[in-house]
């Protein structure tokens, strides 16, 4: 493999606040915790070690073994389970929704970025243990946004009319799904995805989640974390109860994005004045105001302590929405970093005074790397272009006309022909104005004639080159459609199994896991050969 690096402003594909969160983030200091560097890890060991008490690790570790009853712990999970247990260990944490067969790349991209930052970390503190920690979110209910996932030009799509968190859905229409990913992959039956097929089982969509990263990164030791866990609930039930009694997160973010916004930043998620919501099977309601009392829609109107002392009963209810999940998540956990992508990374910036208002520590942030994968075949078809990485990012327009500008030569060079009509038409309007200034309207008129069949000759002799080209423009066309699906970037659209049409996957994910630069701020061109 070959790995090149690109400044992420020249691909064109962030925003300036998504470029100073990977490259500057002094520019936004007053809403973190400390700029992301390496050597900024030391003193958020001291943070977070002062802060996170040994009960909270073993509540953690119990509840996680818990969730694990059912899968066979690979050696590497086991012994990072036994090092959340020391005081002495800490995290780092990726999360995501629950996505059809792990859905566009960037959710593998993500998973494989806390791998390696963690066994950097370890290299460089050797009195530390660092587990990489993938974080579930399973209370989501965005359906919509996961049903689907692509692959070799067809859409696969779980079909299901079950609502609420979508963690807890059964398993109902997934059958059909495998029934189709079997015949795309009929010609490879003895291939490593059959067996990634035969994790989707379990008691509802999460366990079966679940057993399928565990398959894809057992191996690199990734704990997986399921924060709909009425045990780990409990140790958020006294900020989730003040978030009730005393709405301390809506003017907390409000006040920060307002600073924010000021600053030059983008709002990136809207707090509510309740930012919780009531969970059942089936079911997933807003906390609302109603005067004095909280309404949950399906369930009735309660007064502020009711609800209260309702959290305290049955925890698992209750679900932290995107404004307060990750104060949840760092309660839970050692944690030092999360990684997330840059658009993700962005609404973390305006949280920080709702963990000022718990006295929890605020994490390191980093973005994840964006990588651009190019297979065997595509890296061949590129050499026959004579395309380098700086090609990669310039619009298929652009390339076609430097294609045939080198390979079309002087055949399609209509410069020195419009250099002559030019001279041709100076002399005309001269010549007729000399002889009969009455006639300039009419020349001029006549010359605008001309332009227009000067140019349908050059457009006649452009096309007359493309078709000496239509293969190689052709070739053009379908290697950006697939580094680049419908002009975005890959990772956010294809699939992790288009890279692996064998369907033998696990040497690509160590080649993924390999790739990865945890501390650079880059964008990534991987080549396959």
């Amino acid at each position: 493999m070959k790995v090149t690096t690109i400044h992420r402003k020249n691909t064109g594909y962030f925003s300036q606040q998504q470029l100073d969160m990977c490259y500057n983030q002094q520019h936004y200091a007053k809403f973190i915790a400390q700029p992301f560097s390496v050597a900024a890890f030391e003193q958020q060991l001291l943070v977070k070690k002062n802060a996170y008490s040994m009960e909270m690790r073993q509540q953690l570790v119990q509840a996680i073994k818990q969730q694990y009853a059912n899968i066979a712990l690979s050696d590497k999970v086991a012994h990072h389970l036994d090092l959340l247990a020391k005081e002495n260990t800490f995290t780092v944490v990726t999360g995501h929704q629950l996505v059809a067969m792990t859905g566009p790349l960037y959710f593998i991209y993500k998973i494989a970025h806390v791998v390696r930052m963690c066994t950097e970390l370890s290299q460089k503190y050797t009195d530390s243990q660092f587990v990489p920690v993938f974080w579930m979110a399973t209370e989501d209910h965005d359906y919509e946004e996961i049903k689907s996932f692509h692959l070799f030009n067809r859409t696969l799509t779980w079909e299901t009319t079950q609502k609420g968190p979508v963690g807890r859905f059964d398993l109902t229409g997934w059958q059909e799904v495998l029934d189709q990913l079997k015949e795309l992959f009929a010609s490879h039956p003895q291939s490593d995805v059959f067996a990634w097929m035969e994790q989707l089982k379990g008691d509802n969509y999460a366990a079966a989640f679940r057993r399928l990263v565990n398959f894809l990164f057992e191996k690199y030791g990734v704990v997986i974390i399921d924060g709909d866990d009425a045990q780990l609930k409990q140790a958020f039930v006294l900020i989730m109860q003040k978030e009730v009694l005393e709405q301390f997160a809506f003017p907390a973010i409000r006040a920060t994005t307002e600073r924010l916004v000021v600053h030059g930043g983008k709002q990136q998620v809207m707090p509510r004045e309740y930012n919780l919501f009531y969970i059942e099977n089936g079911m997933r309601e807003r906390l609302i105001p109603k005067g004095d009392a909280i309404e949950i829609p399906q369930k009735g109107i309660f007064s502020k302590q009711e609800v209260a002392e309702w959290i305290a009963r049955s925890p698992q209810n209750f679900s932290p929405n995107a404004s307060m999940r990750p104060l949840y998540q760092e309660v839970l956990l050692p944690n030092l970093c999360y990684i997330g992508g840059a658009g993700e990374i962005n609404y973390w910036l305006q949280l920080k005074g709702v963990f000022d208002a718990v006295d929890v520590p605020f994490p390191l942030l980093k973005t994840r790397n964006s990588l651009l994968w190019i297979d065997a075949a595509t890296q061949g078809k590129m050499e026959q272009l004579g395309w380098t990485t700086d090609d990669l990012f310039k619009e298929t327009h652009q390339l076609t006309a430097a294609y045939l500008e080198k390979n079309a030569g002087d055949a399609i060079d209509f410069s020195p022909i419009q250099a002559h009509v030019e001279v041709l038409k100076n002399t005309v309007i001269e010549t007729f104005h000399s002889a009969e200034p009455s006639m300039d309207s009419y020349v001029m008129a006549e010359l605008v004639k001309l332009d227009k069949q000067m140019k349908q000759l050059e457009d006649q002799l452009v096309k007359a080159s493309k078709r000496q080209h239509e293969k190689a423009l052709k070739t053009i066309k379908q290697v950006k459609e697939r580094l680049f699906p419908a002009g975005g970037l890959q990772e956010r659209t294809t699939n992790f199994l288009q890279l692996a049409p064998d369907g033998n996957f696990k040497p690509l994910i160590d080649a993924i896991v390999a790739s990865i630069q945890p501390f650079s701020d880059d964008f990534l061109v991987v080549e396959e050969k």
